[in-house]
């Protein structure tokens, strides 16, 4: 079995990463043919879908976090619309009564959480840039090598039943030595540039508008020397 590693999924202008992709859809019931990049036992899944077309679900099976890179996705549910344009995301809550429009070669990013949970959380929830942040907690001392930052963060977006938590989150520069990643993250970054770490110990750069997936487990890095702030997908 390989080690898990961070893959970076697409590029801001719409191209895909290098990453080795399979094709498939995460469940029978997936309205979606997927570019899958990871896709774990516990359920969490991420990757690229590039559609065009209409799509429907009558109660969308995951709780999944889209990120637009090319054309433009609209995601209905009762009365409720969100049209996204590259650089803009949305979460998608199970359970939903779904459906969607996608411009001719559309590309988005992707990070589901495909688990059969208790409670479902339909709806359509926006995760918007500028979002009021309140002060967290920086990483912890014995890993950091450099000054401590100073951080913030929103979650817009919380499954109880999953413990899935999205929303925005920001940075002042730091550096920290590499650790297994004690979560699962997709991070979209909306400003900045960092440099994580791949299990192979080559360094990976993620830039403004970049998508990228850090598994649970794998070996990662961090060293920002500018104001990150990126949206989250955490479990």
């Amino acid at each position: 079995m390989s080690e898990p590693t961070a893959v970076l999924l697409a590029h801001a202008d719409g191209r895909l990463a290098s990453t080795p992709f399979t094709s498939g859809s995460l469940a029978a019931n997936d309205p979606f043919k997927r570019l899958i990049a990871y896709a774990g036992t516990d359920g969490m899944a991420a990757g690229v879908v590039r559609a065009s077309g209409r799509f429907s679900a009558t109660e969308y099976p995951f709780s999944e976090t889209i990120v637009v890179h090319a054309g433009s996705v609209t995601l209905r549910n009762q009365g409720q619309a969100l049209q996204l344009k590259p650089g803009e995301s949305a979460v998608i809550g199970r359970g939903t009564a779904l459906e969607v429009e996608a411009q001719a070669e559309s590309v988005w990013a992707f990070c589901a959480d495909t688990q059969l949970v208790a409670a479902n959380a339909p709806g359509l929830t926006a995760l918007t840039a500028h979002t009021l942040l309140s002060p967290s907690a920086p990483p912890d001392d014995e890993i950091l090598l450099s000054p401590p930052p100073q951080c913030r963060s929103h979650n817009l977006f919380v499954e109880e039943a999953s413990n899935l938590r999205i929303g925005i989150w920001d940075s002042t520069p730091y550096t920290r030595k590499s650790r297994p990643h004690k979560l699962h993250e997709l991070m979209h970054l909306l400003e900045g540039s960092v440099t994580l770490q791949a299990a192979d110990g080559t360094d990976l750069t993620v830039n403004t508008g970049d998508t990228v997936f850090v598994p649970l487990h794998a070996p990662c890095a961090w060293k920002s020397s500018v104001y990150v702030r990126k949206v989250y997908v955490v479990k």
